[in-house]
């Protein structure tokens, strides 16, 4: 039997209607959450998502405004920036889209980031906050995995857990999520010896690693939940495929999320629901 379909697209557009009630209640108050973004100007790739995320924030009734960085900026110019907004009471989240232009160090402007306004939870001091188990906001990626793995009450207290890749921005957190909700975590890598056998014992496997369709359905134990949160161009082929071969995969797992339509739209609806999280501490 073909696994079922972990939707995140659909989760995601009832987490953005439940945003908007948030969002009017707020605006009675004199509140409109407004999330800035420091984005790569030459990478379309990133302007195309920043967008999205622009568009559905202005559906749930947020405001927000996208900072073009190029190579002209020099280090100074980006780390003012990034002060101006954190010392913005009107803004209260504030993403620095990866990648940035590599004259910059995007290490430093992450330091510089206010973890109170680090909604897309990046920066060291957030994933501090991750690792001593401490209230603050989660990367949104990881999040919106387990938003998912809750909203379908995918079991994981005891369960075997693998994730292939060791990202600051997804691996590494993903894994402390899935520590938190009690299950035995291993995270994979480039390393990793016996790659497919080591996945094979997984109940649950979450694929991060960045390589087009790299997990086949003979690399997955059978009845196992499978989380793609890969996206990759394939030359030659239309859209984004992900780091699971779903045909093969699907055969095997009990749940799988597709490419699109399963972690994507959730890591959006998570990083807009960060954000108004931070507007609603204004009021506390």
């Amino acid at each position: 039997m073909p696994a079922q379909i972990l939707d995140g697209k659909a989760l995601s557009k009832a987490v953005r209607e439940t945003l908007k009630s948030r969002v009017d209640a707020l605006r009675t108050k004199g509140v409109v959450p407004r999330l800035d973004v420091l984005v790569a100007a030459q990478d379309s790739s990133s302007l195309a998502y920043v967008n999205m995320k622009h568009k559905w924030a202005e559906a749930a009734g947020m405001i927000g405004e996208s900072y073009h960085v190029d190579e002209t900026w020099s280090q100074a110019q980006l780390i003012e920036k990034i002060c101006q907004l954190n010392g913005n009471p009107s803004v209260h989240g504030v993403l620095i889209q990866h990648p940035l232009p590599k004259n910059l160090d995007e290490n430093e402007a992450l330091l510089a980031l206010g973890a109170e306004k680090d909604v897309d939870g990046i920066t060291p001091a957030s994933l501090g906050r991750l690792v001593a188990d401490l209230p603050g906001f989660r990367c949104a990626t990881p999040l919106g995995i387990t938003k998912i793995i809750e909203h379908y009450e995918i079991p994981c207290q005891g369960k075997r857990a693998v994730v292939i890749g060791r990202s600051v921005i997804l691996g590494k957190p993903m894994a402390l999520m899935l520590l938190q909700k009690h299950a035995t975590v291993t995270i994979a890598h480039s390393r990793t010896q016996d790659l497919p056998d080591l996945c094979r014992e997984a109940d649950i496997l979450v694929a991060a690693v960045g390589r087009a369709e790299m997990v086949k359905g003979d690399w997955i134990k059978p009845g196992a939940v499978v989380i793609d949160a890969g996206y990759n161009k394939v030359e030659g082929r239309s859209g984004d495929v992900g780091d699971v071969d779903f045909e093969s995969a699907k055969e095997i797992a009990s749940w799988i999320t597709p490419v699109p339509g399963g972690v994507g739209p959730m890591t959006v609806a998570s990083l807009l629901n960060n954000c108004v999280d931070a507007a609603e501490a204004t009021l506390a």
